[in-house]
């Protein structure tokens, strides 16, 4: 009996503690503050709802805390075999055995009911007014625009862009350290967007918390989700599956802006997603190979070309960079399979790729001479 007292009293108090930190003002900190302890609604209706179903239910839950730790402490104190009470004689009744059936029967009625209507909601995207292809890699996005009117489609990769000093702690960390990116996702505001997310290698899940979107993507299986932004802003996110050894540097960052500025930014980004297929000069790919090479492929065989030994192979004096030209681009257009090599063909552009390999091929002493042009990748495709 004591065993069971002194159980009962340390369950007291650990929710005495939880509520004395939950009614803190640190707990009712606005969104943005250093302490802020609670949810926060997002900029969409559907996180505001989300946001008032958890406070109504955290209540409900406080309530039913409250009543049965109070009778418990009451019973506790009043009926003490040191009061002098009689204890009771019956071992049950019925009518607390029914009171204590019906009564939570009827709680999770009232909590079941507008969680239901909640995640109906939370499942609907149906009447979007654009669509987005999400494709996760390791470790970056694909976004896809779909056009619905039947024009052709537009894609670009967004990559981490914080600088690699920041993260060796040689420069100061930025603000938005380890949480920017090159390419941000771009949607209007006040209109639905639908996301088809999948991924091409692990699984991915693409999480930004002011939107309130959480899915996972998952290699060869689509899933759905969409957001309806109130407000215009800039909103950050990340991958949120371990998916890989830089899981952490794959962020998520997405521009909410006016339908104007949308119509600007749609135009301009779907004339730069065209293929320049025009000759360069060796010079042109170098200059251009070179920062292409640092933001794409330098993670893995270091700017320097030197690579990571037993892990991901140098490019400096190799085989591959010295060797066969159409081999060196079979390999960055289709990978390797079973190695990290991931097939560039469906991420990057023709022209991009072909800087690339020009840059791989004439850098760190290799000088093949080698002058890769698009015209060789999209033959290569064919």
């Amino acid at each position: 009996m004591y065993l069971r007292i002194n159980w009962l009293m340390k369950q007291t108090f650990r929710l005495a503690g939880f509520l004395l930190v939950y009614l803190s003002p640190s707990a009712w900190a606005k969104p943005g503050d250093r302490w802020e302890m609670n949810l926060s609604p997002g900029v969409t209706e559907l996180g505001q709802e989300v946001y008032d179903l958890h406070m109504i239910i955290l209540w409900i839950c406080v309530a039913i805390a409250v009543v049965v730790f109070g009778i418990m402490g009451y019973v506790l104190v009043a009926h003490r075999k040191s009061s002098g009470r009689t204890p009771a004689t019956f071992d049950e009744s019925t009518k607390v055995e029914i009171a204590w059936t019906i009564v939570p029967t009827l709680i999770l009625i009232a909590m079941v009911v507008p969680a239901t209507q909640t995640m109906i909601k939370i499942y609907d995207t149906s009447e979007a007014d654009l669509d987005i292809m999400i494709t996760g890699y390791q470790w970056k996005w694909k976004y896809e625009y779909i056009d619905k009117e039947g024009g052709e489609n537009f894609s670009y990769m967004s990559i981490m862009s914080t600088p690699q000093a920041q993260i060796d702690n040689l420069e100061p960390k930025g603000e938005n350290y380890l949480l920017e990116v090159d390419e941000p996702l771009v949607i209007p505001v006040n209109k639905k967007a639908r996301f088809l997310l999948t991924a091409a290698d692990v699984i991915h899940a693409w999480w930004v918390p002011a939107l309130s979107v959480k899915k996972d993507a998952i290699p060869g299986f689509v899933n759905e989700a969409w957001t309806l932004p109130t407000e215009i802003g800039t909103y950050r996110g990340q991958c949120a599956e371990l998916c890989g050894k830089d899981h952490g540097f794959m962020p998520i960052v997405v521009n909410v802006v006016s339908e104007e500025d949308y119509a600007v930014w749609l135009a301009s980004k779907k004339n730069a997603s065209k293929v320049d297929l025009s000759v360069k000069s060796k010079d042109e790919l170098m200059a251009s190979g070179q920062s292409l090479y640092e933001k794409n492929c330098a993670a893995c065989h270091m700017a320097n070309g030197a690579g990571i030994p037993g892990v991901f192979p140098a490019l400096k004096d190799s085989p591959i960079a010295l060797g066969d030209v159409n081999e060196h681009i079979n390999i960055v257009v289709n990978g390797t399979p079973g190695t990290a090599m991931a097939a560039y063909g469906a991420q990057l552009k023709p022209d991009v790729l072909a800087a690339i390999i020009t840059y791989e091929r004439n850098a760190w002493g290799n000088a093949t001479g080698d002058s890769v042009q698009a015209s060789d990748i999209t033959n290569f495709n064919q």
